[in-house]
């Protein structure tokens, strides 16, 4: 039992130091994603009254979601995500449209997830994630329908495959959110299956996810589709 603890701790020890030393490389980039149509700002207090306004436009549009709202809760939000990008758990954006500079929603990249690739492999000692999840992604009423979601998924999917060489990026929504379910299929994500009492939901019960995926070796095809898809608009 002993020697097992010990492994334990080692593994969980080693796991902490890649972790940190992957949002310490992405700490130092700090990126901020420019598109045509919006750009993906690291997200900050700066972004307090945007998000307020972007989040109270609609409220009723965020059934199936936890989007903040009033000054309270968005500073809340704010605080919390920069709390997970500290400890390495997500990088958060602000969504922010080109053309006039107004926020209109949010994002993040969370669920880093280094692998423990051993000494020898080509992998062994890289800095950058090698699973993530995209989630927390909400756009304000006027944003619905308009190339903001799909330029959004295609500046982080770029970065994440293109840039941190990641292997999967995956999303999860609750099963009952036909509308983001939906737009994952649009842009091309592969439907993995349900997942059964996966996380709270925005009613505070047991949510079923609905688990979507793209993988490395889907991702040219998937940025042709998403280009496609924003020549359209």
């Amino acid at each position: 039992m002993i020697a097992t603890n010990r492994l334990y701790l080692l593994a969980h020890s080693v796991a902490a130091a890649v972790t940190h030393r992957i949002i310490t490389a992405m700490m130092m980039g700090n990126p901020s994603l420019p598109g045509r149509h919006v750009r993906l700002e690291p997200l900050e207090h700066r972004h307090v009254d945007g998000l307020v306004a972007a989040a109270a436009a609609d409220p009723s549009l965020y059934e199936w979601s936890l989007v903040p709202q009033g000054r309270e809760e968005v500073t809340s939000y704010i605080d919390a995500a920069l709390a997970c990008k500290e400890a390495g758990s997500a990088v958060p954006f602000a969504i922010v449209r080109v053309d006039d500079g107004v926020v209109i929603g949010s994002t993040r990249f969370w669920n880093l997830e280094p692998w423990r690739w051993p000494q020898g492999h080509s992998f062994h000692g890289r800095s950058t994630p090698d699973t993530c999840e995209i989630g927390y992604t909400w756009l304000t009423r006027s944003a619905i329908r308009t190339g903001a979601h799909t330029e959004s998924k295609l500046l982080m999917l770029t970065h994440a495959f293109e840039v941190w060489q990641a292997l999967c990026v995956c999303f999860h929504t609750d099963e009952r959110n036909q509308r983001s379910r939906a737009a994952l299929e649009r842009i091309g994500g592969h439907f993995d299956g349900i997942l059964r009492a996966h996380r709270m939901a925005a009613d505070y019960t047991a949510r079923n996810s609905a688990r979507y995926s793209i993988v490395a070796s889907e991702w040219p095809a998937v940025k042709q589709r998403l280009g496609h898809l924003l020549d359209q608009r």
